[in-house]
């Protein structure tokens, strides 16, 4: 038993190896790897790491937001689904054209909202905050009453 499972996780290794060299296997990056830069337009405030494909194109994308105390993000709405992910801090958010505090709900690290298309939201980090956003580009961002980036 013991050989087959070594035979077995030596295969799967060599293949994975070769996947890997290939570009065929899976996109890994380890927390060292993120690499942050000054998010511009409507991500100013923001630090901006693409992780994986490229929200600008079509097809599957993932990035991370880093976010001071306070960072907002005013009444906008986007032409595709927007799935977020709270890794730390905590994300205000509200629906709505107008930005209203007293409405807003914390969502906590560990939680997840996905934002239809095209419903206007609004969001703000209470405390250094880090959220995940991925979806299927391209991805488009426009503020209300506003241009779209």
């Amino acid at each position: 038993m013991f050989f087959r499972c070594f035979v077995f996780l030596s295969a799967f290794a060599l293949t994975s190896a070769a996947a890997f060299a290939a570009g065929t296997g899976p996109t890994i990056v380890t927390p060292s790897q993120v690499q942050w830069q000054a998010g511009t337009g409507s991500m100013a405030g923001a630090q901006v790491a693409i992780i994986a494909g490229d929200p600008s194109k079509a097809g599957e994308y993932t990035m991370r937001l880093k976010m001071a105390d306070g960072t907002k993000f005013p009444p906008h709405f986007h032409g595709d689904v927007e799935n977020v992910t709270v890794l730390s801090g905590t994300l205000m958010v509200g629906t709505g054209d107008t930005m209203n505090q007293s409405k807003m709900i914390a969502l906590p690290a560990g939680s997840f909202v996905s934002v239809p298309k095209g419903l206007h939201h609004y969001a703000m980090a209470k405390g250094e905050t880090v959220i995940q956003i991925h979806g299927v580009g391209p991805s488009s961002m426009t503020m209300v009453g506003g241009t779209p980036h």
